[in-house]
């Protein structure tokens, strides 16, 4: 089988843009659908075809690869694809969705004769644009080699959790990773919100945890994005961060685990939301500790 494949890139926000132009480089045949196609029409200039429905887009797929908002969002295009689906195609999910939805998602794959594929990524932005992804994936052994030219022309890494995908066992390795993103991000908006409740210097403490256990770099390139005012365009935006906090919190909640931190933070990102940061860097959860504080 060649290693040049045609795939169908299904939602073409931050990141399906970003993997829809890496797998165009990477010289695979690249049919691309967004729901406002405004959005989607920007990557013709990188050779990929911009469809008008989900069912043309997907029309002679190898693979299938769905970013969409979330789980429900992703069924509901499949099966408005379904007509053109061809069997025996992969289908790679990389779309964050929540654990009751990936054996639902299986179920449609199984039911149209597609090879599900788990596969959410580990990156914002600028890793998306780079083709530095991290994916995690489960699905079955054999037929791997359709969906590795697709991994390799996204992402720097592919982390294999497991054979079978509807077990989502890709999907729960995501929501872990993304609870400490999400954790460490609120903390970081709220050290400097307080920092600027208390009249201090935000340099003063960035120069008190330098180079010690407490210091990271993730701290400062959140922080920064909020001290330059470069909220957009955003890495990963606070509407979709706080998605995945309620689905990190209704993960927990299935298993037995009560999450606060997420609880909270999802609230967070609901208030910013609200005061105008949705489509901003999800630090900008930073503004909900000033409710009177329009916003910029």
């Amino acid at each position: 089988m060649t290693d040049k494949l045609t795939v169908s890139v299904l939602g073409t926000g931050i990141m399906g843009a970003a993997m829809a132009r890496n797998l165009a480089r990477a010289g695979h045949t690249v049919h691309a659908w967004n729901r406002t196609r405004a959005k989607a029409e920007p990557l013709a200039a990188d050779g990929v075809r911009v469809a008008g429905d989900p069912a043309e887009a997907v029309r002679d797929a190898d693979v299938v690869l769905t970013m969409l908002y979330d789980g429900a969002a992703a069924l509901d295009v499949m099966r408005e694809a379904a007509p053109a689906l061809r069997r025996g195609a992969a289908w790679v999910q990389s779309t964050t969705a929540g654990l009751a939805d990936v054996p639902e998602l299986a179920a449609f794959a199984d039911e149209h004769g597609l090879v599900f594929y788990d596969a959410p990524v580990l990156g914002t932005r600028q890793p998306a644009e780079a083709g530095q992804l991290t994916v995690l994936a489960a699905g079955p052994a054999e037929g791997r080699e359709q969906v590795t030219p697709v991994f390799d022309a996204v992402g720097a890494r592919t982390v294999w959790t497991g054979e079978d995908g509807s077990a989502a066992s890709a999907t729960r390795l995501k929501l872990v990773a993304n609870s400490w993103v999400i954790a460490a991000t609120a903390a970081t908006g709220e050290t400097l919100a307080l920092a600027k409740a208390l009249g201090v210097d935000p340099a003063g403490f960035f120069d008190l945890v330098a180079g010690g256990p407490l210091d990271m770099g993730y701290l400062r390139a959140k922080a920064s994005l909020i001290l330059d005012g470069k909220l957009t365009p955003p890495q990963f935006a606070v509407a979709t961060a706080e998605k995945d906090a309620r689905l990190i919190v209704a993960a927990g909640e299935r298993h037995g685990a009560r999450l606060d931190v997420a609880a909270a933070s999802a609230a967070r990102m609901a208030r910013a939301a609200a005061q105008g940061h949705a489509d901003e860097d999800m630090v900008a959860a930073y503004f909900a500790s000033f409710p009177d504080e329009p916003a910029s």
